[in-house]
């Protein structure tokens, strides 16, 4: 069998999504390779495709628990034998797994990084015949990926150890040009085929918003979403519990996770979101990493993330079939405040030396200060994500709050001289919120403590609304004309940028929302369906209903999740087909001969009951 008869059979699909058979032909000619691809692009198929079609066993080193049993769960319920090897499993379970890998009887196996050094694993590893090592979630191996991990720098180690060197791939969905050396040089991959397949998922809106009352305007966004699943993150597990408990208490099907739960009610939780129980998830970024919910129709950061990578990686996780999906991001001033409390008080690179933890530090604040350049551009949403990562394109997409915003250009200049005089004649001394409290003439006790309302510019621009004050600050920090420091205090100072527009050689005009639009942002879009049934037709919805129930049933009976039976754009395509046969069914995309013996029958039986016509 080849490759197309491997995707065929396991996996229901007639053909490869871009980049995906870029990789696995060079993996199976022997080549180490690189993916940076999108979450839902479809990365697992390039090493599980070529691990069946090679001789010997597939490693993939997996960071979460979560993580490889969502993978091998998928890989089991579509005829593949795999496994993992992690601390989930009792000592009799991983003794017993290690047994049936010895017998060749996986050809995938996921590992967690922190195994590979143990005795019993490199016992096994080092008389088996290992094919591949997959890494799955990379940028975990650098110090400037997001979510760096000191076990991952084991895995090189690991590797010297083999007999014989594996092909080594390594895939991950954010990995800015630094992050993406950094994993070819600390995995020693050789003469790597690196392949970026794009950053960009046009099946997401995405809206920064600034509430008075985030609360507020998060329930109202599930109030008009009431059949959705979803994520809502929030920075710290005191948060989680707030807003897990105000949406239980409004009557929303809301479950939890985070760190300070035990592990058996995160298992709970995890399974009652992946089972639709329990649709609406509330979180810390400890949840979701390997979650392939296809459903999750949307994504609300209740809380500015740390970095444009983690925002990504999250956000990402709302709309994997492909159907429209939405990532909002509720941003408060104090969120940068809390950010900054986690990164000066992170204990995870402790096995770093004080030069390197220094540089990690360095890296992380200037990554927040990206991030919170993203909650108040004005400028194309999509195109600002894109730009981080590398890619250009048009300052448009037409589908981000901003881009359907209505904006005038206006001149600033004025407004920025008297802010730039108040930074210098303070002696640079001061943050945002004091500055723009000065020009803005607050007589608050700080203002009078640091007696800043003696500053000649103080009161200069009181008829001014204070958003607007903020809006241009928040540009001058953009367009770099000013900059904060690294220090505790971010202090804002002023750069040589800045010298023409003092001595009036320069003006500076910038976008900003017409003042009739100040709240809400955005204009009203044009409500649409957001869910996978979205463009059927009636006939076609009740059809769709019907298929969703009956694989709910069947989830149950198997005690899997639904999308493990089919995923709902595989239903949405049996819906729009109207299969009668067992030809016309594997003719759908994600149905494939072990799926087809499995379940096709009860399928087509539930499709000739809703039309006994045979007739659409």
């Amino acid at each position: 069998m080849d490759k197309f008869g491997i995707l065929k059979q396991y996996f229901g699909y007639d053909s490869f999504r871009e980049g995906q058979e870029t990789l696995i032909d060079c993996i199976l000619d022997g080549r180490d390779v690189l993916g940076v691809m999108p979450t839902g692009a479809g990365k697992s198929l390039c090493y599980q495709v070529p691990a069946l079609l090679m001789e010997g066993i597939t490693l993939v080193i997996s960071p979460l628990i979560s993580l490889m049993k969502d993978q091998v769960g998928a890989l089991n319920g579509a005829g593949v034998h795999a496994a993992y090897l992690n601390s989930s499993l009792s000592q009799g379970q991983y003794r017993k797994a290690l047994e049936y890998a010895k017998t060749g009887r996986y050809p995938i196996i996921y590992v967690a990084p922190e195994r590979l050094v143990t005795r019993d694993f490199l016992d096994f590893a080092l008389n088996a015949r290992i094919s591949m090592v997959a890494v799955d979630e990379a940028h975990c191996v650098s110090q400037w990926g997001q979510d760096f991990r000191p076990s991952y720098l084991k895995i090189a180690r690991f590797l010297e150890q083999l007999p014989a060197r594996p092909v080594v791939s390594a895939f991950t969905a954010t990995a800015t040009k630094e992050v993406q050396d950094d994993i070819v040089r600390m995995l020693e991959l050789e003469r790597p085929q690196v392949l970026t397949a794009g950053f960009n998922r046009p099946n997401l809106y995405f809206s920064v918003q600034s509430p008075k009352d985030r609360y507020a305007t998060m329930k109202h966004y599930l109030d008009c979403h009431p059949k959705d699943s979803g994520i809502i993150y929030c920075l710290t597990r005191k948060t989680v519990e707030e807003v897990c408990g105000r949406l239980r208490e409004d009557g929303f099907p809301v479950t939890r996770y985070h760190a300070g739960l035990s592990d058996q009610e995160r298992q709970k939780n995890q399974d009652d979101f992946i089972y639709d129980r329990a649709p609406v998830m509330v979180a810390t970024n400890a949840f979701g990493m390997g979650i392939d919910k296809s459903n999750v129709r949307y994504v609300i950061h209740y809380q500015m993330p740390k970095n444009m990578e983690s925002y990504y990686q999250e956000a990402g996780r709302a709309g994997r079939d492909g159907e429209p999906a939405e990532c909002i991001l509720l941003y408060g001033g104090q969120d940068v405040i809390t950010n900054q409390f986690f990164i000066d008080h992170n204990q995870e690179n402790e096995e770093l030396d004080e030069t390197a933890r220094a540089r990690v530090w360095e890296q992380d604040r200037e990554r927040l200060k990206k991030m919170t350049f993203y909650c108040f551009t004005n400028e194309c949403l999509r195109d600002y994500i894109l730009r981080y990562f590398g890619e250009y394109g048009e300052n448009y997409c037409g589908n981000c709050s901003n881009c359907l915003s209505q904006f005038e250009t206006v001149d600033v200049t004025k407004i920025v001289q008297v802010l730039a005089g108040c930074v210098r004649s303070s002696g640079q001394r001061y943050g945002i919120n004091v500055l723009i409290d000065t020009v803005h003439g607050a007589n608050t006790a700080k203002i009078r403590q640091y007696r800043m309302n003696e500053n000649p510019y103080y009161g200069e621009l009181s008829k001014e609304p204070v958003y607007k004050l903020r809006q241009v600050l928040n540009y001058l920090l953009l367009k770099e004309y000013l900059r904060t420091t690294s220090d505790e205090y971010l202090l804002v100072k002023l750069t040589e940028k800045l010298r023409p527009v003092l001595e009036e050689q320069e003006t500076i005009v910038m976008k900003m929302v017409k003042e009739q639009e100040q709240a809400p942002k955005e204009k009203k879009r044009k409500r649409r369906k957001t869910g996978p049934g979205a463009g059927l037709t009636e006939a076609d919805e009740l059809l769709f209903e019907r298929l969703r129930a009956l694989r709910l049933a069947i989830a149950r009976e198997e005690q899997v999740p639904p999308y493990i039976v089919f995923s709902d754009k595989t239903l949405v395509a049996m819906s729009r087909a109207w299969p009668k046969n067992k030809r016309e069914m594997l003719a759908v995309s994600g149905v494939g001969e072990f799926k087809y013996e499995r379940y096709g029958e009860r399928f087509l039986a539930c499709i000739k009951e809703t039309n006994p016509a045979g007739e659409k």
